[in-house]
């Protein structure tokens, strides 16, 4: 019976160190929802001062950065992820989305076409993927209507995608 407690405990101190983390996990997030940016950031940091290369913190934290406006810093952050994680799908994903918010669509393709490698049924990164498509196709549909003989027919074409974009926003 003795020989089973110290098994017993090891399992009980999994399972709480589990509900722990869970725990840390949520009431970040919770801060997040709320948008308590820089109690947020506090708990984030903390957690990964005792465990750095927890993937689920730091986009959390990448998040928050955003969240507080740091958009560089959570580029640096999802890039690093990228390249720790790179079977993970949402670092490559939500830099994409990034680098879309600052009409760096070549660069979001490349990071897109990671996230859905990572993950083909990735339902998001695709959707994300064919946005960042329609948004080039606008860019080239611009440049061709300055083409004085393709001007009309460019122009009408970029209008169309624009529209689908913006149907697409939610």
């Amino acid at each position: 019976m003795h020989s089973l407690l110290p098994v017993v405990l090891s399992c009980l101190l999994l399972a709480f160190s589990a509900g722990v983390k869970a725990d840390v996990y949520s009431d970040v997030n919770r801060l997040v929802v709320s948008e308590q940016w820089a109690k947020a950031q506090t708990q984030a940091e903390q957690h990964l001062k005792s465990q750095p290369t927890d993937p689920q913190m730091r986009l959390l934290l990448s998040r928050i950065q955003d969240g507080l406006g740091q958009t560089a810093a959570a580029m640096e952050t999802l890039q690093a992820l990228t390249q720790s994680f790179p079977e993970l799908p949402e670092p490559h994903n939500n830099l994409a989305a990034l680098l879309a918010r600052q009409n760096r669509y070549a660069e979001a393709l490349t990071a897109l076409q990671a996230a859905v490698r990572a993950r083909p049924d990735y339902a998001i990164a695709q959707e994300n993927l064919g946005d960042v498509y329609i948004a080039l196709a606008i860019e080239a549909y611009q440049n061709a209507s300055k083409a004085p003989a393709a001007q009309p027919r460019a122009a009408n074409k970029r209008l169309a995608a624009e529209q689908l974009l913006k149907a697409s926003a939610p």
